[in-house]
């Protein structure tokens, strides 16, 4: 445990943030329980502390605990499916509510591009386009849906099929609707990923589709990420937990985005 007595209430949780953000960069990710015992304090104060450091993109709230993320490097995958499960649960509910029986659509990588076809047992006549292995997978027993694979080369790390052949391929179509998903959204509305073959993919995507959603959880907002995949005037349609930054409710209006939030709790264990 750390001495904080001698310290303002002010330096106090400062300091103990710091060293919170010290420890998770050391070990890659901290516990909640583990934090409380170290550090001397609340379960509740960490959870606090870890939220508002989530908040600034420092760390990246998981179940339980946090684990270190930066503006250049990704989560590994399947530690991003771990990331806001609830909220994209939620979201994915909502968006695929969106998605009438019998469109075509894209759907591009991404943690809760998956979440949304999860919810489309129900749906009949639907012609899914993907680069997202995994959304082939999850659908490939729905003798309701037709599936299309997009081909090229698969990224082994998340299953995404990325480069030049995969955008070729999808120049092929012309579908109702694009879901897509992004890493990062900055407050000006511009969505932002991280590996530039994959930005391209989407690109490709948005421009081969009449309407776009885009799915992102709030912890997305004012995330850091190296590569700009487009701006709000190419979405139709941001479906979220919550959006509490001004300036990206601004952008969202200006560009006649209709936003659709699912407005969970944000309380995390």
């Amino acid at each position: 445990m750390i001495d904080l007595a001698a310290e303002t209430n002010g330096d106090i949780v400062a300091r103990r943030r710091a060293h919170i953000l010290e420890m998770a960069r050391g070990a890659g990710s901290v516990s909640v329980d583990d934090l409380a015992e170290r550090l001397g304090v609340t379960p509740q104060t960490i959870r606090k502390d870890l939220n508002v450091l989530a908040g600034q993109s420092l760390l990246s709230r998981v179940h339980g605990g946090a684990l270190v993320t930066s503006g250049v490097d990704n989560l590994a995958y399947d530690e991003r499916r771990d990331v806001a499960s609830a909220a994209k649960a939620r979201i994915g509910a909502a968006a695929a509510a969106l998605i009438p029986d019998g469109a075509s659509l894209f759907i591009n990588i991404g943690t809760t591009t998956e979440a949304v076809a999860a919810n489309f047992a129900h749906h009949r006549n639907l012609m899914v386009i993907s680069n997202n292995l995994n959304v082939i997978d999850a659908l490939s027993n729905h003798p309701a849906l037709e599936l299309v694979s997009v081909g090229g080369k698969v990224r082994t790390g998340d299953r995404a099929v990325v480069g030049a052949l995969a955008m070729r391929f999808i120049e092929n179509f012309r579908v109702d609707y694009a879901l897509i998903g992004i890493s990062a959204l900055d407050g000006d509305g511009s969505l932002l990923d991280f590996a530039i073959d994959e930005v391209e993919v989407s690109q490709t995507i948005i421009r081969n589709a009449r309407k776009v959603i885009l799915v992102a959880d709030s912890s997305k907002v004012g995330r850091s990420a190296p590569v700009r995949v487009c701006g709000m005037e190419a979405i139709d349609f941001l479906v979220c937990d919550r959006i509490d930054d001004p300036a990206l409710r601004g952008a969202c209006e200006r560009n006649g985005v209709k936003l659709i939030e699912t407005q969970p709790s944000t309380a995390l264990p």
